[in-house]
C-alpha cells in the first residue's frame, strides 16, 4: 500500500542557550529555525489530499509564529530566568526543557502539534528543526 505524506517548512527567528554545552552554546544566541513538518493522514480526502497546507499554515506555522518567532526559549531550571524575566518577561518563552533542537522538535511532535492537529483526521509524524543550514534535528514517531 502506498503511504502519502504532506510536508511544509516554517522559519522563524529565536533566541536561546543551551544550559550545560561545552562550547559557544551555552551563551546566549539565537537563530533562523526552519521547522520541517511531515504529516499522514488516515486516508485522502475527496479532494485527494493527506491536509489542506493551508490548514498546517493556520495551525503549526500560526502557532510557532505566535508562541517561538522573535523570542527567547529559556528553561525552566536555567539559573539566568529570573534575570533574564526582569530584563524583558514578554520576550521570554519558559519552557519544561533545556532548548535543545532535538528536545524543541520533541516537545512539538509530542506536545503542541496533537492539540493543533486534533480532529483534522492527519496527524504530525516527523518534525525537523534546523537551527543552521549545516546543524539539524527530527523527531518523528
Amino acid at each position: 500500500m502506498t503511504k502519502i505524506i504532506a510536508e511544509r517548512y516554517h522559519d522563524i527567528s529565536c533566541g536561546h542557550r543551551v544550559v550545560g554545552h561545552e562550547h559557544k552554546c551555552k551563551y546566549l544566541h539565537g537563530h533562523n529555525y526552519r521547522f520541517t513538518f511531515t504529516i499522514e493522514g488516515e486516508a485522502l480526502d475527496s479532494l485527494g489530499r493527506v491536509i489542506d497546507f493551508g490548514v498546517m499554515k493556520s495551525t503549526l506555522c500560526e502557532w510557532l509564529e505566535n508562541h517561538y518567532d522573535h523570542k527567547f526559549l529559556m528553561w525552566a531550571d536555567d539559573p539566568y530566568l529570573d534575570t533574564m524575566m526582569q530584563l524583558s518577561e514578554e520576550s521570554m518563552v519558559v519552557v519544561p526543557f533545556n532548548p535543545t533542537a532535538e528536545n524543541i522538535a520533541k516537545h512539538f511532535l509530542e506536545e503542541v502539534a496533537p492539540q493543533l492537529l486534533e480532529g483534522t483526521g492527519a496527524r504530525l509524524i516527523k518534525c525537523r528543526v534546523d537551527e543552521t543550514r549545516k546543524c539539524s534535528a527530527t523527531a518523528m514517531l
